[in-house]
């Protein structure tokens, strides 16, 4: 990854795909890796040999690559989307160095690929792992206490939060707890920045006109949907327990050392992509022995 890892989880999702460094709005995509080639899902961007070599530790040939694929991200994701990872290996984070630990256990694994999809499918409100459940906002303990009004006058010119309530303008969102007020991947504090973007002056820099057309009022889907962030990170939060057991149980279980795993094929040592005018290219990466 580009920048070092700080405070938060160590790993987020988005259902869309961004044009920038994720959260931090610049630097360019160049840390993106997409799970698959393809838009039909079927094509891993994960060495084939390495999905091969775990169906056959884990005993589970008849699962196609894709299938695998996307159980190997899920256990990613339940592992490194946490603080406790973030924690624990905040000296390799500070070098940018990404390591996820790999259990041999295959029951643990799966138990951790079933979090993590359902983790992925919170994360993206639905829109991934959608076989999972159908995403519906699971009501919290946040409530609108008092409404923020709709009026043009009363659009909110700031927010704050103080002895578990949130105001936003005139409006009063409790209990809201200070873990939700403050959460943040990285420096990023979530709420804050989803509150700011939505001020009568919005943060941000302006570099196009277009960026002073703003809402006039504050809607109804706006209160709608801070409900929605506060219950879906009550819920992270309130998972990072389970999320802090499973990686002490992956990290006390035995795991695969890098020499036991097999070194990507060289005829995959090629990034596939697209030129701005639409031409493909590929570029060879170094070959290995294998």
């Amino acid at each position: 990854f580009s920048l070092p890892i700080s405070q938060g989880p160590a790993l987020t999702c988005s259902s869309t795909i961004p044009d920038l460094d994720y959260f931090r709005g610049s630097y360019g995509a160049k840390a993106l890796f997409p799970l698959f080639h393809d838009a039909e899902a079927k094509d891993p961007n994960i060495s084939s040999a390495l999905l091969d070599f775990l169906a056959t530790r884990f005993e589970t040939p008849h699962k196609s690559r894709a299938k695998l694929a996307t159980d190997l991200a899920a256990y990613v994701y339940a592992i490194l989307a946490q603080p406790a990872y973030s924690e624990t290996f905040c000296d390799e984070l500070l070098k940018k160095e990404l390591r996820v630990p790999l259990t041999k256990d295959k029951k643990l694994f799966d138990r951790a690929a079933s979090f993590g999809r359902c983790l992925i499918n919170m994360h993206t409100y639905g829109e991934r792992f959608t076989s999972v459940k159908k995403w519906r906002a699971k009501k919290g303990k946040a409530k609108c206490l008092v409404a923020v009004p709709d009026t043009e006058k009363d659009y909110p010119e700031s927010y704050c939060w103080e002895n578990s309530k949130l105001r936003v303008g005139a409006g009063v969102f409790a209990p809201v707890d200070e873990k939700i007020y403050d959460f943040e991947v990285s420096g990023l504090k979530v709420l804050q920045s989803w509150l700011g973007y939505r001020m009568k002056e919005p943060k941000g820099k302006k570099s196009s006109p277009l960026d002073s057309i703003t809402p006039k009022y504050w809607s109804h889907d706006f209160t709608k949907e801070l409900l929605e962030l506060l219950w879906l990170l009550e819920a992270t939060i309130d998972g990072y327990a389970k999320q802090k057991a499973l990686l002490n149980e992956v990290l006390e279980s035995p795991l695969f050392a890098e020499r036991e795993l097999p070194p990507v094929p060289n005829k995959e040592r090629k990034w596939r992509g697209d030129l701005d005018n639409g031409d493909a290219v590929e570029i060879d990466m170094p070959e290995v022995k294998e």
